[in-house]
């Protein structure tokens, strides 16, 4: 063992981590694509706690205070409105599962916009701000280009915010 660099032991361990990482992030999406969410129809029990990790949502993602990202599933954060800013708990269990938990919901508004789309994406025009939208809310309302919507966006005005949350379709 004395003739590895500790370096590469480092990195190797940095490596496993990663990995590990992923593969627990692609069977969350595995599982939110075929059904059985865990993240809405399953808890986490004591015995089967893993990684506990704090961030912030991004509008699809959680920065993770570690600085890595992690993949929120869209029907989770469409069904709980997640508003960029929005603080994150994620358990990583020890089988793989992501549970997701709003520890720190941001001050919000709530503005009216007019849904467009744009270069593929769902985008709500509020005045002269554009905010994109994710295609899971957008389904569940039944939204459609040129309708008229509420969406929920962080109070602050000086944040640079290109994410909200559709609340209804009017």
């Amino acid at each position: 063992m004395s003739d590895i660099p500790e370096k590469q032991i480092k990195r190797l361990r940095s490596l496993i981590e990663e990995a590990e990482t992923s593969l627990a992030a692609a069977k969350e999406l595995l599982i939110s694509l075929v059904g059985d969410d865990p993240v809405i129809t399953k808890s986490v029990s004591d015995d089967n706690i893993g990684k506990v990790i704090e961030g912030v949502f991004d509008g699809q993602n959680m920065a993770g205070g570690d600085g890595k990202m992690y993949p929120v599933p869209a029907n989770y954060a469409s069904k709980s409105k997640l508003v960029q800013g929005d603080i994150l708990k994620l358990t990583i269990a020890d089988d793989g599962k992501f549970l997701y938990k709003q520890i720190g919901p941001i001050a919000r508004k709530q503005v009216v916009g007019t849904l467009t789309q744009k270069e593929g994406h769902y985008v709500v025009t509020v005045g002269e701000k554009e905010y994109r939208v994710l295609l899971a809310s957008v389904t569940y309302f039944k939204a459609k280009p040129g309708d008229q919507v509420s969406v929920n966006v962080p109070e602050d005005d000086s944040m640079d915010v290109e994410w909200a949350a559709l609340e209804a379709a009017l």
